[in-house]
């Protein structure tokens, strides 16, 4: 059965499949446009490995044939074949892109998926259409990564509105100017083809080694289509509906859904469901408590006890001195919990020994088993003196609510990320926090109805990320 994968997503190659030779197959349904389907071999920092494990049209393989481009396949626009073992270990993240080919936006998308074959069997899909998406020309579809020593998928559909040169750039690369109306400069050891132009980059720094994701691909047959999956799987964020040519009787349509954090672990998260964009299911097991936010609690069945969680002399002052004090329940049983609040949008947030930054008010629930702490950012005009969040730590499960559908940002070093604190949600341990000058918004066009806007700067290396609402507190 193919698992339906939700953007932002992450799920280890081996949940989905024993096999080390993958298909992927991308397929985007965009009427009037031609889109580059290519994939990047990357180093430890995100950066071309190496000029020949740039795979496009014009390189349809790597040097050791362990990632092969395959050309257009039944219901897929493109198709690549990997061989995980063979890999080089220089190469560390497999970044599967698109590039629109003349004018267009990506929001022009109807209907798009990426998705994982193994032995003639489809066992996993990531599905998006141009709702996600606005003005972007170019996009990072999804990655094939090592970590851990293990081969794993994410689900990114992140993009970039300047297009394929912001997109080489972003990997390190440059586009070539070029003097005259010919052929765009190809890969430096790439041969030209006339025929079918294209700028491409040269790397801008030497190869750097790097331990991520090893992608392994025969040239497997191409399956057949495989019917929809139903959205909301066991611990996804935000489940994406797939949209097939023709869409599944009886199945949701499609519709924006942006999951939270690169945290999330598909087969990590046992027994946190979400029933829908406002409701989560949670089962419970005995010696795993859960605590939830007081009045959370909108139905249950089996055997389930609530009880009033105290915070402690310390975490209660704390809580009282900066307002990030949480109310909880501890609820433990045999049995299923359904939780909500307000008819907010709900997340599912998995930690994997890292640590997580929320505001306590956008939390819902949480594994007790997990670490969490406030933390205080200072900043000269900052209300209060300074701004409070939690931070969760560890190994386990957390559910985010925000008010309407979150845009999840990268956190790169350079250019920085300004967010409003009012509408920032969460952010990445990583991501390093700066304070900037107030700025006035006039809020109407009466007399009088001005505020202050209070932003905070992000920066960090590559992989770190910043949440932020469409709605300000």
């Amino acid at each position: 059965m193919s698992r339906e994968l939700a953007k932002a997503s992450r799920v280890r190659i081996s949940e989905l499949t024993a096999s080390t030779e993958l298909y992927l197959g991308v397929h985007i349904a965009a009427p009037g446009l031609t889109f580059d389907i290519s994939c990047f071999g990357l180093d430890a920092d995100e950066r071309l490995s190496d000029d020949r494990y740039f795979v496009f049209f014009n390189q349809p393989a790597s040097p050791e044939q362990s990632i092969r481009l395959l050309g257009a396949q039944e219901g897929d626009s493109e198709a690549f074949a990997v061989v995980l073992p063979a890999v080089p270990d220089a190469v560390h993240k497999l970044a599967l892109t698109a590039t629109i080919d003349g004018d267009g936006q990506m929001s022009q998308v109807a209907a798009g998926h990426v998705r994982i074959v193994a032995g003639g069997t489809e066992v996993g899909r990531y599905s998006f259409t141009g709702a996600e998406f606005s003005t972007e020309r170019a996009v990072m579809l999804a990655d094939v990564y090592r970590r851990g020593g293990e081969w794993r998928f994410a689900a990114v559909g992140q993009g970039f509105d300047g297009g394929l040169r912001a997109l080489l750039e972003n990997f390190g690369g440059e586009v070539l100017d070029e003097e005259q109306p010919a052929p765009e400069a190809a890969l430096a050891p790439v041969p030209q083809q006339a025929a079918a132009p294209r700028p491409v980059a040269a790397p801008a720094a030497p190869p750097v080694q790097q331990p991520y994701p090893d992608a392994t691909l025969p040239a497997v047959p191409v399956p057949p289509a495989v019917p929809a999956q139903q959205p909301y799987p066991d611990a996804t964020l935000l489940a994406v509906p797939v949209p097939p040519a023709a869409p599944a009787p009886g199945a949701a349509p499609a519709g924006v859904r942006i999951s939270l954090t690169k945290y999330t672990e598909l087969p990590e998260s046992p027994g946190w469901v979400k029933q829908n964009d406002h409701l989560v299911r949670i089962s419970l097991t005995k010696g795993q408590d859960i605590l939830a936010l007081q009045g959370s609690m909108v139905a249950y069945q089996g055997k389930a006890d609530f009880a009033h969680e105290g915070s402690g002399m310390l975490r209660k002052l704390v809580g009282n001195l900066t307002g990030q004090q949480l109310k909880l329940m501890r609820i433990t049983g045999e049995g299923q919990v359904f939780l909500a609040d307000e008819a907010c949008d709900l997340h599912v947030v998995r930690l994997e020994g890292d640590s997580f930054c929320v505001g306590s008010d956008r939390v819902l629930a949480f594994e007790a088993g997990l670490e969490h702490e406030v933390r205080r950012i200072e900043g000269e005009g900052l209300p209060h003196g300074g701004f409070f969040t939690l931070q969760f730590s560890g190994h386990g499960t957390v559910v985010v609510k925000t008010n309407g559908i979150p845009v999840v940002l990268p956190v790169t070093p350079a250019p920085e990320t300004y967010v409003d604190v009012q509408a920032l949600v969460a952010w990445s341990r990583g991501s390093q926090v700066i304070t900037t000058a107030p700025v006035r918004i006039r809020r109407s066009a009466y007399a009088g109805h001005a505020a202050e806007s209070y932003s905070l700067q992000f920066r960090g290396a590559p992989g770190n990320f910043v949440v932020v609402q469409p709605f300000e507190v």
